[in-house]
């Protein structure tokens, strides 16, 4: 390790040890606390079900509702970084992030070691962490950004993005005549009737693209107008909604579905499924998106 690499170590440890002894910003702000420990719940519940292996899966939630004058004028723990991106209306904004790297089973425990708050800079275009370590955001936070901005500028509610690798929708991911629009979409939907009910808008799709890319954020953006959840073929899925409780709950149940119709095809039968006229009568019972 050269003079450089030690003193930039050395510089980072002194500065962990110095907000370990001011404590986490958590312990005095109990709406933020309840936010990011939602994160914490549900990080829990993607290892448990194995859609996070090692470091997968990302989770961005925007704070900004959680955030008093005192946060506001907190000093950043880091340099401004770009995003990469200029993104004017989440300018001013703050964003609880999983860290790049970072397990989400230790997150789970540690939430505000393996995930930091962030505040995104008055031009739109760079960021400075600010509690409680400076623990680097997920290398995937521009993609998220790009989706919280769309949020503000489109007048949405939706404060929380959620990337995960559910084994049995990605495994269906593996089977081509899935991928064409609605197919999965009217499959899951028949499997049970909570399905539709508690993802009505169905699942997106969008063909393999190189993770992180552009590419795949341009195309995720997209299917994002007419859908809550996206499949990311061979790679797993990207859900959006008002908090990160409700976005892992619309991939339960669209996963539930698939586990459905997997075990059905395993003990050696296609499953009928729900008929049109009963998938309709859920439609119009419970006041449904057509």
């Amino acid at each position: 390790m050269g003079s450089s690499q030690i003193l930039r170590s050395t510089n980072q440890k002194s500065l962990q040890n110095a907000c370990r002894q001011m404590g986490s910003i958590l312990e005095l702000h109990p709406d933020l606390r309840k936010k990011v420990y939602e994160v914490a719940e549900v990080a829990g519940y993607l290892w448990q079900k194995g859609w996070a292996e090692r470091n997968g899966g990302n989770i961005t939630i925007n704070v900004t509702d959680f955030v008093n004058s005192e946060i506001c004028h907190l000093k950043p723990i880091t340099e401004e970084k770009s995003i990469g991106l200029v993104l004017p209306a989440i300018k001013g904004q703050y964003f609880y992030c999983k860290g790049t790297g970072k397990r989400m089973r230790d997150l789970a425990k540690n939430p505000m070691e393996n995930g930091s708050i962030i505040r995104i800079s008055d031009d739109g275009a760079h960021y400075v962490i600010v509690a409680d370590y400076p623990v680097q955001p997920t290398s995937e936070l521009p993609s998220h950004l790009l989706v919280h901005n769309w949020f503000i500028e489109s007048g949405s509610p939706y404060r929380a993005t959620l990337h995960t690798h559910p084994i049995d929708l990605i495994a269906m991911s593996h089977h081509g005549p899935f991928l064409l629009k609605d197919v999965l979409t009217e499959l899951l939907w028949s499997m049970i009737p909570e399905t539709k009910a508690f993802c009505p808008k169905g699942l997106g799709i969008v063909p393999y693209c190189l993770p992180s890319s552009k590419e795949l954020a341009e195309a995720t953006l997209k299917e994002l107008e007419d859908y809550d959840v996206v499949m990311w073929e061979k790679h797993g899925v990207f859900a959006i909604d008002t908090d990160i409780i409700n976005a892992f709950d619309q991939v339960d149940v669209l996963n539930k579905s698939a586990q459905i119709y997997i075990s059905a095809k395993n003990m050696g039968f296609s499953p009928s499924g729900m008929s049109k006229e009963q998938l309709q009568e859920m439609t119009k019972a419970f006041n449904l998106p057509k």
